[in-house]
This record gives structure tokens, sequence and C-alpha cells, in this order.
């Protein structure tokens, strides 16, 4: 099998990856996305590229909170505090293999804040913040994720197919006063079911359903997309819709449930 990165670029290339692996996952998660962006390109695998950009509006419509999740006091960052909106982005590069095989790779960064006051006391990771405290809070979910799925329908018209996530969440809640600080962390892997759907109804434009979800015992993550599409040529199209960001984890450790609003415009370049 041949690379695309051939000479002085294949030798970069392995003396990148070699660095890379010195560093541990927990540390670094985004190096996990970098290794991905640099080996998929390599394999020549007749694979056709599509670079994928997303932004918009992200809103809070509840993040429920308790920290451990068997002592902690419940709170809301939303309805306890105020929550500020803010604007997002997401990066995500496609390769379609024999028209019907799609490996990517997406980063999804996330990070919204809050802040108030709680007219009684926060118990919240092992820190008590006194009630009618001024608070700052911070909530932080990046994912970055690699994805493979296979289009059992591939017709003019209508594209669907399903496939395999694996997600590496890097999170963190962190609350503070004046005078007291306190967070919790959390870098772990997630298996989630992926789908999508592309409905072309005219030559021009498409309605697109496609996300990521899965529910278990131990909690549930939806990551979910409806946008309308229209493609300007073989190579740029632009996508404008509604995205949905829920899930949560209920344990001895931590309890949080939350659901973001996304407001989505995106352009796709086929390369």
């Amino acid at each position: 099998m041949k690379s695309y990165l051939p000479g002085r670029n294949q030798t970069m290339v392995s003396a990148i990856i070699l660095n890379i692996k010195t560093y541990s996952m927990k540390r670094s998660p985004s190096i996990i996305f970098l290794l991905f962006l640099l080996v998929l390109p390599a394999l020549n695998m007749h694979a056709q590229a599509t670079l994928d950009l997303e932004t918009g509006v992200v809103v809070t419509g509840y993040n429920d909170v308790r920290i451990p999740g068997d002592e902690g006091t419940l709170f809301s960052l939303k309805d306890d505090l105020t929550a500020n909106s803010k604007i997002y982005y997401r990066i995500k590069v496609n390769y379609t293999i024999k028209s019907r095989h799609t490996l990517s790779v997406l980063f999804a960064p996330l990070t919204t804040t809050s802040d108030g006051s709680i007219p009684y006391d926060i118990n919240f990771s092992g820190t008590v913040f006194p009630a009618n405290t001024a608070l700052d809070a911070k909530y932080k979910f990046n994912s970055y994720r690699l994805t493979y799925r296979y289009d059992i329908v591939k017709k003019p018209k209508i594209d669907f197919g399903l496939g395999f996530t694996a997600k590496i969440r890097d999170a963190s809640i962190a609350l503070e006063s004046a005078d007291l600080k306190a967070e919790k962390t959390n870098v772990g892997f997630v298996p989630i079911i992926n789908f999508r759907l592309h409905w072309r109804f005219t030559e021009d434009f498409g309605l697109l359903f496609e996300g990521d979800a899965l529910a278990a015992k131990q909690g549930r993550a939806e990551d979910i997309l409806i946008a309308v599409t229209y493609r300007f040529s073989d190579h740029f199209a632009i996508k404008a819709g509604y995205r949905i960001l829920e899930g949560g984890a209920d344990n001895d450790e931590v309890y949080n449930f939350a659901l973001f609003h996304y407001g989505a415009v995106g352009l796709s370049i086929t390369l």
C-alpha cells in the first residue's frame, strides 16, 4: 500500500507520531485528534476527502449538577445561576472510500459559563460554598471522535448509513467564588452509534439528519443535527439547521445531565 506522503514528508510524519506517543491521552486528548489527521490522509485507498466546518450559537437548555453524586448538593447551572450563550465551532474531516465507507475525525469543543448566587449552601466536590455567595461556574465538555460509517443505502436522492463512533470526552465542571474554588475533571472513552440520512429533494437542496447517540445504565449521550443543505458545486456546500447535544451520567462520583441547543451553519469543502 503506497502513501500520499513520500520521502521527506513521510519521515516528518513518522517523527511527529513518535513524539506523540510520549504523551498520555489524559494529559492531552487533542493529541489523539492530531494523530488521526496525520495518519488517515497517508492511506492510499482512493479516498475522497471533505472538510466540514460548523459554527453558530449555543445556549443551555438545562444543566443539573451534583458532585459527588451521592453526597453533593444538587443545583442547576441554568436555573439557579444565569447561563451565558456563546459562539461555538466544530471541525470535521471525512474520508469516503469507494463511495460507501466513511472514516471521519471530529473536534467539537464546548465551554459555557454561568454566574449568580444561590440562596443555600452548595457542597460541590468537597468544598462548601455559603448561601448567597457570588459564584462563577465553568462547564467544559470537549469531544474528540473517530467514526466509521457504512452507507447501507446509496441512491441518487438518498444516502443512509450506520456506523460506530469512538468518542473521547475531556470534561470539567468548576465553581468559584472570591475565596473558594473547586473543580471536577473527567477524561474518558465512550462508544456511540453513528447514523446519517441525507435526502436530496432537488438537484441542489437537501435535508440532512445525522448524529451520534446511545443510552445505557451508566448514562446517555445524544448529538443530533437536522439541517437544510445547499450544494453550490461539486466542491462546495453549505448547511443551516438545529443541533441538540444532551446526556449525562448518574453515579456515586458524578451526577450531571445537560442539554444544549445549537443554531448551526456550516460549510463543506470537498478536496
